[in-house]
């Protein structure tokens, strides 16, 4: 067995050698030169060296345009099988591009983006739809960004109450025309409320009960991550906003605590000079009765009240100089008149509102800011609390009254 195995082996052996290695050689020949064809969808497309001042649109910052395209590559089908539209990248140079030309690519368009894949021996052919590029001037612009109201909810305890600043702008390049639609329409900012969690907000109000400042009032500054806007037209990354005042974006809230009012408040009909003739002060009055108590021949609503959603400080500014309004219409069949809740003289109550917190304020940044725009911000704030100012009982039920017409009185009622 041993002597067949030898005689096998190295009888003749300068001839099985030579057999064995055309035999390689054939098979490496032949399965290199085997060719197919590939559908690679999604290609990048890269423009170098476009004349200053020029830019193509869809064109980011690094070259590439935001539109890819598809490519059928005939070659070497090892190659082919190996590759992905990832390992691939049309390059088009833009050297003598003034205006608008068109590009058939070829294989020197075509780059690898793997060193290790030799694209340019092992693809005989390269199909594609035409590409035109059409260069437009280059321009860079101040965008206005519009921070709009949150969507999600406020944390458990706590209710939104306002964004500052609500206008910002991002610096950005590009298309002219690209440039111009962004500016023409603006750009919006929205936050989502169920990102902030209340033990952040728990946090940075047990920060402030040390201070002079306001602890009612709990100012979340927003996280970097959180300042940025997509624009798909310029780019497939967010744009980071660079505005200096976007390091004083915050969301303001406020605790929802139950204060007390501590004081009588009016009410008083009012009546349209629509309907001036038949309903008057001789024609229609309001009746005392359980709720409404005549005080020196005003009556007032003096069970305990509350409020929530407001800091003490606006309270204390503006609890003696609110009253209870009701309007005197037509009615029929017991329908109930509308009413609403005013401040008396809200202008004079506003501006001792923003005189004392200029003072008061204890935030620095805040302190930095322009004396329009802080003051700005502090009569949002001051209007934001009338809008949401609303009466509950002890027990944090909300207060509502059911004023009638009877005859020549108007009842009122919870």
């Amino acid at each position: 067995m041993r002597t067949l195995l030898r005689d096998f082996f190295l009888e003749n052996w300068p001839r099985k050698a030579i057999a064995i290695g055309l035999a390689v050689i054939i098979w490496f020949v032949v399965n290199h030169s085997l060719t197919t064809t590939r559908i690679f969808s999604n290609v990048p497309v890269r423009i170098i060296n476009l004349p200053a001042g020029k830019t193509v649109e869809g064109m980011q910052s690094n070259g590439l345009l935001t539109k890819r395209i598809s490519l059928t590559l005939s070659g070497n089908k090892d190659l082919l099988d190996e590759i992905t539209a990832n390992d691939l990248e049309v390059v088009i140079d833009g050297t003598d591009a003034s205006n608008e030309f068109s590009i058939a690519i070829q294989k020197k368009n075509l780059i690898s983006l793997n060193p290790e894949m030799d694209i340019a021996s092992g693809i005989n052919r390269i199909s594609a739809a035409t590409l035109f590029i059409r260069p437009m001037r280059l321009v860079t612009e101040k965008i206005p960004v519009i921070v709009t109201g949150p969507v999600g909810e406020a944390p458990r305890g706590y209710q939104f109450l306002d964004i500052f600043p609500y206008r910002l702008y991002l610096t950005v390049s590009g298309p002219e025309k690209v440039i111009k639609q962004l500016k023409d329409r603006e750009l919006r900012l929205t936050f989502n409320l169920n990102e902030v969690s209340r033990a952040q907000l728990d946090n940075l109000a047990d920060a402030n009960s040390g201070s002079e400042k306001n602890t009612d009032e709990v100012s979340f500054l927003v996280p970097e991550n959180w300042k940025q806007i997509n624009i798909p037209a310029l780019s497939d990354n967010p744009f980071t906003i660079d505005d200096p005042d976007a390091k004083l974006l915050r969301i303001d809230f406020i605790r929802r605590n139950l204060l007390p009012i501590d004081m009588p408040i009016p009410v008083t009909l009012f009546y349209p000079s629509e309907y001036i003739s038949t309903l008057n002060p001789t024609t229609l009055q309001l009746a005392p009765n359980e709720l409404l108590q005549n005080n020196w021949g005003t009556l007032m609503i003096t069970k305990p009240l509350s409020v929530k959603g407001v800091s003490r400080l606006f309270l204390e500014i503006v609890r003696d100089m609110i009253q209870i309004v009701i309007i005197a219409e037509p009615v029929r069949d017991q329908t109930l008149l509308p009413w609403s809740l005013q401040f008396v003289n809200s202008r004079e109550l506003e501006d001792e509102y923003v005189k004392l917190l200029q003072v008061k304020e204890g935030d620095e940044e805040i302190k930095s800011l322009q004396p329009e725009l802080r003051e700005e911000y502090l009569r949002n704030r001051f209007r934001s609390y009338m809008n949401r100012f609303q009466l509950f009982k002890p027990n944090d039920v909300k207060f509502d009254i059911r004023p009638v017409v009877q005859g020549s009185t108007v009842k009122v009622q919870e």
